[in-house]
């Protein structure tokens, strides 16, 4: 069995056979007789003798172990597998690596390197936490993009092996035959008609998730943010403007009616910028998380386990990118949630580009770090201070000093030897731009008040001391006593 798998075996055999939707991409079973693996809530599934079921953590491990993904339960469109929430953080930061596509052109000693060990300890360390080596995730990571963009695009298959980072389009054809057992078109051909199929000019996705879900709560929070030109809401849809390759593109969020997933729409984007936009969503609206888990942890604080009841599913309002959110941290120091908006829509109007015919309040995107580093910031309403750490912050990121994806710890290393950058804003941008969840700005006046309660509020180190009980999530904790502060301030 499986080293990653986060339960017994007789659990397992009792959750495949109940085909509980809350089991939903926490494993995978495999059928020896049929060759096949499957999610637990396949039809199929009960009906497999137990002597012929094996059990994988995640996808990636069935697949490296010879099974093919089942047509009917479409492993591909699971949420995304916890097995790994708990583990090291070189781990950690290793898959979200592999998900940005590290695999793509390097090799998995090249990746083993940038993160300061050895091939084989790599190797290691995702037998041990994963149940699957690097290579075979970022294999099944092509393959079941590719499939969900078959299922979900009309775009020719030569696109669709670009965007799933496939080298030549004879290699994608040999993986998907392999996999599948038919060509790409053969599948196309099986695709349910059920299925949300974009226009010839879009792509859309469908992006499962955990429930409960509170897509109230985070669009509230994003709308309340959004910069006006760069971001909108349509109805229920949160859209934005992107730079995609040597162009725009835009993104359209929406909650899927009667599903557990939301949809994404993208226009204007080429096929290799695809996967990255789908990752960045997902980080942004905290699809990975599990929220059951959640409240089980967080549960044991009695006033947590108010909110928890009152709130469930309230996730991480991410960040579409680590250096938009870095800047507007700094525009937002000791400023209103309103006014940090109106220094930001003044940023954009004179540094960002223009974009033609994108859509009704879509006019610009946000600048570049480059735009920052060069670009006249005087008279934005600005301190000359916060403009030395805009700056700052711009050049390192356009030489490739500053590393977001390097992890919170090093993260906040880098932000302090800026200027401008203390504790809050390293913690606040791990929390929403890297999607942290154990990141926690403990020195933050309404999580300090806000935990206090009645007594009045702690200082940053009793919070600090405090939130030792809440890790590994402290980010979703954060969260919940934000929200209540500001659900409190509105009645």
């Amino acid at each position: 069995m499986d080293r990653g798998l986060p339960y017994e075996r007789a659990v397992l055999e009792r959750a495949r056979r109940s085909r509980d939707a809350r089991f939903d991409g926490r494993f995978y079973l495999a059928v020896d007789s049929t060759g096949i693996y499957c999610r637990p809530i396949c039809p199929a599934a009960p009906a497999a003798l137990s002597r012929n079921v094996r059990y994988f953590a995640t996808a990636a491990g069935a697949q490296e172990a010879g099974f093919r993904p089942c047509l009917r339960c479409r492993p591909e469109s699971a949420p995304g597998t916890p097995a790994w929430s708990g583990t090291s953080a070189v781990v950690r930061r290793a898959l979200r690596l592999i998900q940005d596509g590290a695999l793509d052109e390097a090799t998995v000693p090249q990746l083993a390197a940038r993160l300061g060990l050895g091939a084989r300890q790599l190797d290691r360390l995702f037998a041990l936490h994963v149940g699957a080596s690097p290579l075979a995730l970022a294999q099944t990571r092509r393959l079941h993009f590719a499939k969900r963009l078959i299922d979900g695009s009309a775009l020719p298959m030569t696109q669709v092996a670009l965007a799933a980072g496939y080298s030549s389009l004879r290699r994608f054809n040999d993986a998907l035959r392999e996999a599948y057992g038919c060509s790409p078109r053969e599948l196309r051909r099986q695709c349910p008609s059920n299925l949300p199929r974009a226009a010839v000019d879009e792509v859309s996705l469908t992006l499962a998730y955990r429930p409960p879900y509170d897509w109230s709560r985070l669009s509230a929070f994003l709308r309340l943010r959004a910069v006006p030109g760069v971001e909108t809401f349509e109805d229920d849809a949160y859209l934005r403007v992107i730079r995609a390759g040597n162009g725009h593109a835009v993104i359209r969020v929406s909650p899927l009616a009667g599903r557990d997933a939301l949809e994404l729409r993208v226009r204007g984007a080429p096929a290799p910028a695809l996967f990255p936009i789908a990752v960045a969503i997902r980080r942004m609206f905290d699809l990975a998380a599990d929220p059951a888990q959640i409240a089980r942890d967080l549960g044991a604080d009695r006033q947590l386990s108010e909110w928890l009841r009152l709130r469930p599913g309230l996730r991480i309002p991410g960040a579409w990118d680590p250096f938009e959110c870095a800047v507007r941290a700094v525009l937002g120091q000791q400023v209103s949630v309103a006014a940090a908006r109106t220094l930001a829509s003044r940023l954009v109007q004179r540094l960002g580009e223009p974009v033609d015919a994108a859509m009704p309040g879509l006019s610009r995107s946000f600048p570049t770090p480059q735009a920052v580093a060069a670009g006249d910031l005087d008279g934005l309403g600005v301190t000359g201070s916060r403009v030395a750490a805009l700056r700052a912050l711009a050049r390192a990121v356009a030489t490739g000093r500053m590393d977001f994806g390097s992890g919170s710890e090093s993260l906040a290393a880098q932000l302090t030897t800026l200027g401008g950058f203390g504790a809050w804003s390293a913690q606040y941008i791990a929390l929403r731009a890297l999607a942290e969840p154990d990141a926690f700005p403990h020195g933050d006046l309404v999580l300090r008040r806000m935990a206090g309660g009645t007594a009045g509020p702690l200082t940053a180190r009793e919070l600090e001391r405090r939130a030792e009980s809440w890790r590994p999530w402290r980010g979703y904790a954060a969260i919940h006593l934000w929200c209540a502060a500001g659900e409190a301030q509105a009645r």
